[in-house]
């Protein structure tokens, strides 16, 4: 596994700011965002670099082509928001909730999911690269038509999750849970997982276990 991290070493020293003073079609560098509320905000054209946000409450929000590289999110809220044509580079989150969040049609390039309650995020159209779901909760996402490599789930909760036209060959599913899991022989064809999750997967080839 060779997901780049945020680069911390600017971030030493980060001016605070608050997110309801931001405006459009700005660069915003080396910035602490704490402590806020701002649901049903919009923003767009933003560029947000070697940044943090610390519980940070942005439900229902829009942001459209936003890039944020070198950022940390760290118990933040952002359920139920629009990301549009948006990109994530070298960035984290730990224990966030951005459960409804979506991502379709963003980029995503070595960015962390860390205890994470990411449950019916909208993945669809993504183009996503090194990239690591850890002790999250994916349940009831979508991926379709997904661009992905270097994908990997470390605990994850897959139950009703959505595959469609997105391969899963050669990722390792074993300590995930995929009960009810919704996917296509060929999309799951080659992927790893382990004995017990292999009932799981028999309705795909239409039999049931006595």
């Amino acid at each position: 596994m060779n997901i780049l991290k945020p680069q911390i070493k600017y971030m030493d020293r980060l001016d605070n700011k608050k997110i309801i003073d931001i405006k459009s079609s700005e660069d915003l560098e080396q910035y602490n965002f704490e402590n806020e509320g701002c649901n049903n905000i919009e923003l767009w054209d933003l560029k947000i670099e070697y940044g943090k946000f610390n519980h940070i409450c942005m439900q229902k929000g829009k942001l459209e082509k936003v890039t944020f590289k070198d950022v940390i999110f760290e118990s933040c809220d952002f359920s139920n928001t629009e990301f549009i044509e948006s990109t994530f580079i070298r960035c984290e989150f730990r224990n966030c909730k951005i459960s409804g969040c979506n991502l379709s049609e963003n980029r995503l390039y070595n960015v962390s999911f860390i205890e994470t309650n990411a449950s019916y995020i909208n993945l669809s159209i993504a183009s996503i690269e090194n990239i690591l779901f850890q002790d999250t909760n994916l349940r009831n996402s979508y991926f379709q038509e997904t661009k992905m490599k270097n994908i990997y789930f470390e605990n994850v909760d897959l139950c009703r999750t959505q595959f469609f036209k997105t391969s899963l060959k050669n990722i390792d599913l074993s300590s995930c849970k995929i009960e009810e899991i919704v996917i296509s022989i060929e999309d799951i064809k080659g992927a790893i997982i382990d004995q017990l999750q292999a009932i799981d997967l028999l309705y795909l080839i239409g039999v049931k276990v006595k």
